[in-house]
C-alpha cells in the first residue's frame, strides 16, 4: 500500500523542491537561534546602572531614576528622589551617592535603609528649594553594595567613573555600617579624592586621628564607639568592681572589635573575666549563640555583678536580653550597657520585651532621639538646639506629602531609632562642603577640594544638626558630640529617651572650637 504521506509530499518535482526548502530553511533557522542563544551574551541589566554581577542574583550598581532595588520599603522615597532629580539642569548641580546595603534581607537593616533614604532626601529637597538658590543643586544617587556589603566593589568603581560629567560627583554619604568591607571601600573612594561622610559607622579604626590620615577625606557625624563608651561611663557612673563584660570573640567587624575595646577600658578593676560568645560571620544569622547565652545568665546569676556592657550586633543583643529576661535569679536587677546596635531592637518582632519587666534595663548610646532636642529636655544649653529640631520636623512635614512626597512614615515612632536624623544631619554635612568648596563664579567645586572642608566646620561654620551640633576636628571626627542614652521600654517598639551624655562629662561651649589636646 502506497505511504500517503509520501505520496502527498513528493508527488510532483515541484512539491519536492518546495519541501527541500522549507525543510532547509527550518533547519537554518534553528541553527542560527540556537548558535544565537550560545554566543549572546546573557542581559543582566536590572535598571539604568543597575546589573547583576556574574555569579550573583542581586542588583548592584549605581540608580538615579527611582529604582528601588526591589525592596518595596524603598518604592516610595525612590521615586520622591527620582522626581527630585528629574528637576535639575545637566551641568548645573553635583552629585551625592548614598552607598548602602540596599538589598539587605534582614528585616531591621531594610527598615533602616528606608530610614537613611528619607534623611538623606529630606536634605536633598531643603538644598535645592529652601536655601536662596544656593549652587550647585545637589543630584541624589542610589549606590548598592549588596547585602552585607559583600558586593561593595563593582559600585565603588562605577562610582568613580562618575566624577566628571554628566554626573559630577563630589561625595559619598550613607556608608553606615562598620565592617571590613565598608572599610575598603572608603579606603578606595578616598583614595580617589572622593569625600566620604559617614553616617552610622562608629568603629574607631574607620577613622583618621594623630597617628595618620589613612582615609583623606573621610568625615562622620556619629561618635567613635570609644566616644560612646565615654559618654555612658559618664552619664551611669558605673561600679567596675561591680560590672563585667559579654563580648562577641569574632574578629574582623570593627564595630564589635572597638567596642569591646572601649568596654574593657570601662571595667578595668572588675574581679570576673569577660562572658565570651562567638557569633556566625554573618551577624544576622540567628547561629547558636541563644544557647550560649543561656548558659551564661547561669553564670552571671553567680556573680555579684549589676552592671553587664554588651559588645555584640544587635542579633545576639536580643538574644542575650531574651537569655537574661528568662534568668535564675529573677530577685536580682541587671542594666545592659551597649552601643548604637541597641536601636535595631525598637522594631525586632523577636525581643521578649516581657523581659524588661523583670528588672532588667536595656540602655544603650544612641546616634540620635527624636526628644533629645525636643523641648530642650537633655538641659543642655550648647550642643544643639530645640530650635534646629523644629526646622528639621517643619522639613519633614513638608517632605512627606505631595508633591514632594510621599517618602514613608516619618512620624515620631519612625525617628525613635535616629536613623532618619542621622541620615539627614550627614547629607546636610556633605552639602555644606560641596558648596563651600564651590570657588566664587564657578557652578561646581574641585573634587579633591570638598574633603578638604573638613577641618574648617567647627565654630559659627559648624553644622547645626537635628541631631546636635557637627564640630569636626582635623581628621573629620566630631568633637564632644551629644549622646542620647536610650532605654528600650516595655511597651512595643518603645525605646526611650534617658537622658544626653558627653564625651567630655560635659557639654561643648558656645564656641564648639575643638581645643588642641583633641584628637
Amino acid at each position: 500500500m502506497r505511504n500517503p504521506l509520501r505520496y502527498r509530499l513528493w508527488y510532483t518535482a515541484r512539491q519536492k523542491v518546495v519541501t527541500s526548502v522549507v525543510a532547509a530553511a527550518l533547519v537554518i533557522t534553528s541553527g542560527w537561534y540556537g548558535i544565537g542563544r550560545l554566543t549572546a551574551p546573557e542581559d543582566r541589566s536590572c535598571a539604568p546602572g543597575v546589573e547583576r554581577p556574574l555569579g550573583s542574583d542581586e542588583c548592584v550598581g549605581v540608580s538615579a531614576d527611582g529604582y528601588d532595588f526591589g525592596r518595596p520599603k524603598l518604592t516610595e522615597v525612590a521615586a520622591a528622589i527620582a522626581r527630585e532629580n528629574d528637576t535639575l539642569k545637566p551641568g548645573r548641580y553635583a552629585t551625592v551617592a548614598l552607598l548602602l546595603p540596599l538589598t539587605s534581607t534582614d528585616a531591621a537593616m531594610q527598615t533602616k535603609m528606608q530610614r537613611e533614604l528619607q534623611g538623606a532626601f529630606a536634605e536633598q529637597y531643603r538644598a535645592n528649594r529652601l536655601s536662596n538658590d544656593q549652587v550647585p543643586k545637589i543630584r541624589l544617587v542610589l549606590a548598592n553594595t549588596g547585602k552585607n556589603n559583600l558586593l561593595w566593589r563593582p559600585t565603588v568603581d562605577r562610582l568613580k567613573r562618575m566624577t566628571g560629567a554628566p554626573d559630577n560627583l563630589r561625595a559619598v554619604s550613607g556608608v553606615a555600617t562598620s565592617s571590613t568591607q565598608v572599610k575598603s571601600a572608603v579606603k578606595a573612594l578616598t583614595a580617589a579624592h572622593i569625600a566620604v561622610v559617614g553616617t552610622t559607622i562608629t568603629a574607631d579604626d574607620i577613622a583618621n586621628g594623630p597617628k595618620g590620615d589613612p582615609f583623606p577625606g573621610l568625615a562622620r557625624v556619629s561618635p567613635t564607639n570609644r566616644d560612646e563608651a565615654r559618654a555612658l561611663a559618664h552619664f551611669g557612673q558605673v561600679k567596675a568592681d561591680k560590672a563585667l563584660l559579654v563580648q562577641d570573640t569574632r574578629t574582623g567587624d570593627h564595630y564589635t572589635d572597638t567596642l569591646r575595646a572601649a568596654f574593657t577600658s570601662l571595667v578595668k578593676g572588675t574581679r570576673y573575666q569577660p562572658e565570651l560568645f562567638t557569633s556566625r560571620s554573618d551577624p544576622n544569622d540567628e547561629g547558636t549563640t541563644a544557647n550560649t547565652f543561656q548558659q551564661i545568665t547561669h553564670l552571671i546569676c553567680d556573680t555579684d555583678a549589676e552592671t553587664v556592657f554588651f559588645a555584640g550586633r544587635h542579633v545576639q543583643l536580643r538574644q542575650f536580653i531574651n537569655a537574661l529576661g528568662a534568668r535564675g535569679c529573677q530577685s536580682r536587677a541587671f542594666t545592659i550597657l551597649t552601643g548604637d546596635e541597641g536601636s535595631y531592637l525598637g522594631i525586632d518582632k523577636k525581643l521578649d520585651r516581657s523581659a524588661l519587666r523583670r528588672k532588667v534595663t536595656v540602655r544603650y548610646a544612641s546616634l540620635a532621639h527624636p526628644d533629645a532636642w525636643a523641648t530642650e529636655k537633655g538641659g543642655a544649653a550648647t550642643g544643639g538646639s530645640a530650635a534646629d529640631y523644629r526646622a528639621f520636623l517643619d522639613l519633614l512635614a513638608t517632605v512627606s506629602k505631595k508633591p514632594a512626597g510621599p517618602i514613608g512614615p516619618t512620624d515620631h515612632q519612625a525617628l525613635t531609632d535616629g536613623q532618619v536624623i542621622t541620615a539627614h544631619d550627614a547629607m546636610t554635612l556633605a552639602v555644606q562642603a560641596v558648596r563651600q568648596a564651590t570657588p566664587e563664579g564657578k557652578r561646581l567645586p574641585r573634587l579633591a577640594d570638598v574633603g578638604e572642608q573638613w577641618p574648617r566646620v567647627k565654630g559659627s561654620l559648624r553644622v547645626s544638626g537635628a541631631g546636635g551640633w557637627i564640630c569636626l576636628d582635623n581628621h573629620g571626627n566630631p568633637y564632644n558630640k551629644a549622646v542620647p542614652v536610650v532605654e528600650l521600654a516595655p511597651e512595643d517598639a518603645g525605646q526611650r529617651f534617658v537622658s544626653i551624655a558627653w564625651p567630655e562629662g560635659r557639654p561643648p561651649d558656645a564656641k564648639c572650637m575643638p581645643p588642641s589636646s583633641a584628637p
